[in-house]
C-alpha cells in the first residue's frame, strides 16, 4: 500500500450543505477532522471546494439569468464555503490558508501558486475558493488546474454518498456496476458525467491521476490518502 505525499482533495459544494442549501456544520466539522488527521500524518494537502450549496451557475442561467454573472455568485458562494471549512479546520489544530481567483484581501490571499506551494510545504492546508476566478470554468476542471500548477500527486474527487464511479446513476438504477479502475479514454467514450469533462481532458493530458471515493463514509479521506483502494482510479493506462 503506497501512500501520497501531496494531494488535491475536491469536495463539492453539496457536501458542505449535507445535501441541502446552506451550510452543515456537522458535516463540515466531520470532514475538517478528517483533513486534519491526514495533515498531521505528514501529507501535504491543497482543497478545491465548490458552490453548489449555495449557488450553482448553470441553473440560474435556466432561470433567466446572465450565465457570467450567475457564475460569478457561484464563485462567491464558494469562498463561503472555504471560510467555513477554514475555521472548522483551525479548531482541529491545524493551520490553514485560504486562496482566493478573485482578490478579496480582509478574508482571502490571492491565488499565488508558489506561494501556496511553500505554505503545503509548511504543513498548512490550503483552500483555494472562487474557482478560476473567470465564467464558465467548473470546479472540477479548477481542481486539475490548481493540482497541476502545485504539483500535486493525485486528484481525490470525494463525492457525496457514491462509492466511486458507476456505468449509470446508482440512485436511479439499482444495477449499476461500479468501475474499479478506468482510463480517461475509457471515461470519456462513455460519457460519463461524474465529473467535467474538461477536468478530466486535463488530467489525461498531463498524466495526473484522480480517484473517486464516497465521502460520506468516515475515514475515507485518511484510507484514499494513504493508497487503500476504495473508490473509482481513473489514470492514463
Amino acid at each position: 500500500m503506497t501512500g501520497y505525499q501531496r494531494v488535491l482533495l475536491k469536495l463539492s459544494g453539496e457536501v458542505f450543505g449535507g445535501g441541502e442549501v446552506g451550510l452543515d456544520l456537522d458535516v463540515i466539522n466531520r470532514i475538517a477532522g478528517e483533513v486534519a488527521s491526514v495533515a498531521k500524518s505528514g501529507v501535504q494537502v491543497g482543497i478545491v471546494v465548490g458552490g453548489g450549496n449555495f449557488f450553482r451557475g448553470a441553473e440560474l442561467q435556466q432561470r433567466g439569468m446572465e450565465r457570467a454573472r450567475a457564475d460569478y455568485m457561484g464563485m462567491l458562494g464558494t469562498v463561503m464555503n472555504c471560510l467555513a471549512l477554514q475555521d472548522l479546520t483551525e479548531k482541529h489544530g491545524v493551520e490553514t490558508r485560504v486562496q482566493t481567483a478573485i482578490t478579496m484581501g480582509q478574508v482571502a490571499e490571492p491565488y499565488i501558486p508558489r506561494r501556496a506551494i511553500r505554505h503545503m510545504e509548511k504543513g498548512r492546508v490550503v483552500i483555494f475558493g472562487a474557482g478560476a476566478g473567470m465564467p464558465f470554468f467548473s470546479t472540477d476542471t479548477v481542481a486539475a488546474q490548481r493540482a497541476l500548477e502545485t504539483r500535486c500527486e493525485v486528484i481525490l474527487m470525494g463525492k457525496q454518498g457514491v462509492d466511486g464511479v458507476y456505468d449509470s446513476d446508482p440512485h436511479q438504477n439499482p444495477s449499476a456496476v461500479m468501475f474499479e479502475r478506468l482510463t480517461y479514454d475509457e471515461y470519456l467514450a462513455r460519457d460519463l458525467k461524474v465529473a467535467d469533462a474538461t477536468g478530466i481532458a486535463m488530467a489525461r493530458d498531463n498524466r495526473m491521476d484522480m480517484v473517486f471515493f464516497n465521502l460520506s463514509t468516515e475515514g475515507n479521506i485518511l484510507r484514499v490518502v494513504q493508497g487503500e483502494k476504495i473508490g473509482t482510479l481513473v489514470s492514463a493506462g
